[in-house]
């Protein structure tokens, strides 16, 4: 790729006015190569939805929840709405601009380049990045974009200009400066280094506006450049994990007290029977007030008293897990999250409503366990170990 012959185009990836402007970029100059700010996967959904393809095949929730990609998909599920939404709003379709690019191109009889990074890679590297707090803000952003008005996403082409522009991202980067290193610093990076490795002459390389200003700048000063391979890593971050510890550490005692009570010949039984009740009992409720069906609620039932043994398995997994199998989750679940206009279009979505009952069961629990247990159970019980 020859750096003066080299064309870079931003744009809003739900605009209509973008579609065209790359259209036009791409008829006028004839380039060797198009570059797009996409991966395999996007590409080949992109060109499935263009084909009129419609892939709706049930999606394995369970395998999601075991295999611990839970955040991933939660992550991606709600990009996906996000993007859907304003397309709708606008009337343009989530990668129209991409789509124009390719047919452009195709038109010309010039080649595609691939550019960004694998979407997974991305996601999976931005949780192992952020913070609780930073995930935390980033779910309720996604919460509170289902009651978005129409006037908060009708000036699409305003996120194209260089002074808004600037502001949003500098505004991204203050609230959750994780996220803003993975998803916009080391794609810069990576879009730059695949621009580079085109060996075609002439290109144009169209890419969200965001990125325009950081691909430049690392185009221009190359040296300065990540090595690719350390933005490909998506090993988590070293360092002693305190949360988890803490958290070990609750159920621990909670054992370490029963363990007393017994063998200073305390009558543990009635103690015993009254955790199960309100562990158990915390769980039902939590299910039952979700949503959820009868059977999860028993399954949570059932669980709560045991997963205190495991502090990272959770009783609103088993109720989650149980759920599953009569709510069957589609992609079209996915894409319908964008046409929720009521709080009965979303108690009816299948995703909302088994996530609402993992969530239900687990805070329902752990106010048992933090709050209920502790003067019920617990103290009751320390005061006849040490006589109080």
């Amino acid at each position: 790729m020859k750096r003066e012959c080299l064309t870079i185009i931003g744009t809003a990836h739900v605009s209509q006015n973008s579609v065209e402007e790359v259209k036009d970029a791409i008829y006028e100059q004839m380039p060797d190569v198009v570059a797009i700010e996409l991966d395999n996967m996007r590409f080949e959904r992109l060109m499935k939805e263009q084909a009129g393809i419609e892939e709706d095949e049930e999606i394995s929730v369970s395998k999601i929840i075991k295999e611990n990609k839970v955040g991933l998909f939660l992550a991606s599920a709600i990009l996906t709405y996000i993007q859907s939404k304003i397309g709708e709003e606008v009337d343009v379709k989530p990668g129209s601009e991409m789509i124009g690019a390719i047919e452009a191109a195709n038109d010309i009889g010039a080649k595609i380049a691939l550019i960004d990074r694998d979407i997974n890679i991305t996601l999976q590297r931005a949780l192992n990045e952020t913070s609780l707090w930073e995930k935390l803000k980033f779910v309720f952003s996604g919460v509170a974009s289902l009651f978005a008005s129409d006037d908060d996403l009708q000036d699409i082409e305003k996120l194209k200009e260089e002074d808004t522009l600037d502001e949003i991202m500098e505004y991204f980067k203050e609230a959750s400066p994780s996220a803003y290193k993975v998803l916009v610093k080391e794609r810069d990076a990576y879009l730059a280094n695949s621009i580079l490795n085109i060996p075609e002459d002439h290109v144009i390389a169209v890419v969200g506006a965001g990125h325009k200003e950081g691909i430049n700048r690392y185009l221009d000063n190359p040296e300065d450049m990540p090595p690719i391979e350390t933005l490909l890593n998506i090993k988590k971050k070293g360092g002693i994990p305190w949360i988890k510890i803490i958290i070990l550490a609750i159920p621990i005692s909670f054992i370490v007290i029963f363990f007393l009570a017994f063998i200073n010949g305390i009558k543990i039984e009635n103690s015993l029977l009254e955790y199960v009740l309100i562990r158990g009992g915390a769980a039902f409720i939590g299910s039952i007030l979700a949503g959820s069906k009868i059977q999860s609620a028993i399954v949570g039932f059932i669980a709560a008293p045991f997963t205190i043994i495991h502090p990272f398995i959770s009783s609103g997994w088993f109720s989650g897990l149980t759920e599953v199998k009569y709510r069957k989750v589609r992609r079209s679940d996915i894409s319908n999250l964008s046409k929720i206009s009521s709080l009965r279009d979303l108690w009816n979505n299948n995703i909302f409503r088994i996530l609402l009952v993992v969530i239900g069961t687990n805070f329902a629990v752990s106010l048992a366990t933090w709050i209920i247990l502790p003067s019920v159970v617990f103290i009751p019980l320390l005061s006849q170990i040490f006589g109080i």
